[in-house]
């Protein structure tokens, strides 16, 4: 009987999947390789249009480095980091960052001022992060964004640290993914470290958004 026993033990041990295969499994049966997948669809075609119509404009219709410099000139750097501070956190991406990626390559320091923007993109997101999290004490509030932003808020559940890396990494309004974390209640310092992603993404659409203009 006890040979038995030991012999169970012995096959649940050697039929125990790995950690990583376990977790593939999962998130192929709910989708998450497919929503991806169509993410990135929906998402790059814009983004790729953007940066065609950018290029046309540049050398055919006005030349956007002079107005980028113009603005760089005009405006006050703190003002431009600080719209889109409220446009990664308040009103939710609102505004396209490739846009504030061409001018930090104007810029006086565009490395720095590339840094400053994908720090105030993070930052925003944590902003977002806590407005989620404070939507939940407003009960009216919280049953209209729930009904809202569902469809966000089943899939961060479903997927949590992967779908913030997603939002971090890809066209995808991070500022949305955060909201929906809070709303959740999704680890705070999970999220943190999953957000750090975000300055990946500026520095490789810098790579070459800065070559257009």
């Amino acid at each position: 009987m006890k040979k038995l026993n030991m012999k169970k033990k012995n096959e649940v041990v050697l039929n125990k999947k790995p950690r990583w295969k376990l977790l593939h499994q999962y998130y192929s049966y709910t989708g998450f390789y497919k929503f991806v997948g169509n993410s990135l669809k929906k998402a790059i075609l814009p983004v790729l249009l953007f940066l065609a119509a950018l290029f046309a404009i540049n050398e055919y219709v006005i030349n956007i480095n002079s107005i980028l410099v113009t603005v760089t000139e005009t405006y006050s750097p703190v003002g431009i980091l600080a719209v889109f501070l409220a446009s990664e956190s308040i009103f939710l991406g609102l505004v396209p960052p490739e846009l504030f990626i061409a001018w930090s390559g104007k810029s006086a320091m565009p490395i720095t001022y590339l840094s400053l923007l994908a720090l105030a993109s993070y930052l925003g997101g944590i902003i977002s992060y806590w407005m989620g999290k404070a939507i939940t004490k407003i009960p009216a509030v919280h049953e209209a964004m729930e009904t809202k932003m569902s469809k966000h808020i089943k899939n961060t559940e479903k997927w949590g640290g992967f779908l913030i890396v997603v939002g971090a990494l890809l066209p995808i309004p991070f500022s949305i993914t955060s909201v929906a974390a809070g709303i959740i209640n999704y680890k705070f310092r999970y999220y943190l470290l999953f957000g750090l992603l975000r300055f990946i993404r500026f520095y490789g659409y810098a790579l070459v958004i800065f070559k257009i203009v």
